[in-house]
């Protein structure tokens, strides 16, 4: 299209829009309440995602190993197993903790470990390992016997191995991983689960969106056949004829994405708050997103909601009347 036919489109499209103020009002309205459910279910969407990988990244294992092991061993056994793709974090735990551990457990009974303090601990360090990805956790788990044994074999000699007594020679300085399989499994399907939900959901609304934005831009364009019909009687082509059309609904569609932004923005502030002033996820150790954090995100899809919607709803709407 040339300079002067976008230029006349634009300036068509925005005449449109404030002469049929009525038909306006009503295609931004029905916009704004199928976006603000779209966008409703975006919100909870990203905060259910955000809140699951708070939640993989406190799982993961314990990786005990032997009294034997040397500090220089376990500093190079961290220092591997961190550099792992897929681990969060590791952190040391002496022996001392560990009976600490195991003293909380106990709660009321503690008296039941005072045997075991000092040398007479029978407890074992370990590093507690946290993940990323669960679904990389069985690899994960190989990866650090691997290392474990590496490390136990390096720099071992024959002269060396016979002065070591039998029962300190290990072939790895991991003496055990615990790992919490059927919750990460669980916690995996959940993830899978979650995602795939909110795709269907985004898909049907997105459908249900542009049917609704298509039949009320109908109405608009059914009241307007009689100019329809004179442009194409004078010879005006037919994206000459719905260019105007196209435009009117962007513009459309935009004031009803920046209203709906608006609203959805003030409202999460207002919910996020009075679920954070509950402080029940606060002590679960986990937090939601504040709207700066999606705002971006929404935007996009507001945006490119607004604009597609309104592209393709006019698009649709139109088909018939130009029509030869």
């Amino acid at each position: 299209m040339r300079y002067n036919g976008l230029s006349y489109a634009i300036g068509e499209g925005f005449r449109n829009v404030f002469k049929n103020t009525k038909s306006t009002v009503i295609s931004v309205i029905t916009m704004i309440c199928t976006m603000f459910l779209f966008g409703v279910f975006f919100a909870i969407g990203v905060n259910i995602n955000s809140v699951l990988e708070q939640v993989q990244m406190k799982q993961g294992m314990e990786v005990f190993i032997w009294d034997e092991t040397t500090d220089e061993q376990k500093q190079e056994f961290e220092k591997e197993i961190k550099a792992l793709e897929g681990v969060n974090t590791v952190v040391y735990k002496n022996k001392q903790q560990a009976l600490d551990t195991v003293k909380e457990q106990l709660k009321n009974s503690q008296e039941l470990l005072t045997a075991y303090e000092g040398e007479n601990n029978i407890f074992p360090a370990s590093f507690v390992v946290t993940l990323t990805d669960l679904e990389q956790a069985k690899n994960i788990e190989e990866e650090v016997l691997r290392i474990g044994a590496k490390i136990a074999t390096e720099g071992r000699s024959e002269e060396v191995d016979l002065e070591i007594d039998e029962t300190t020679k290990h072939d790895s300085i991991v003496k055990n991983i615990t790992s919490r399989d059927s919750t990460i499994e669980t916690l995996i399907k959940i993830v899978r689960g979650v995602r795939i939900t909110i795709g269907v959901i985004f898909l049907v609304l997105l459908v249900i969106s542009i049917t609704i934005i298509s039949n009320t831009i109908k109405l608009t364009v059914h009241a307007r056949r009689k100019e329809i019909s004179i442009m194409k009687y004078v010879g005006a082509t037919n994206g000459f004829i719905r260019w105007p059309f196209i435009i009117e609904g962007i513009i459309i569609g935009i004031i009803a994405a920046i209203i709906t932004l608006l609203i959805v923005g003030i409202l999460y502030d207002v919910v996020i708050q009075n679920i954070e002033a509950s402080n029940v996820l606060q002590k679960m150790g986990i937090t939601l997103l504040s709207f700066t954090e999606i705002a971006k995100p929404v935007t996009i899809v507001y945006a490119a909601l607004g604009i597609g919607i309104g592209v393709v709803g006019s698009s649709v709407s139109m088909k018939k009347y130009l029509e030869v």
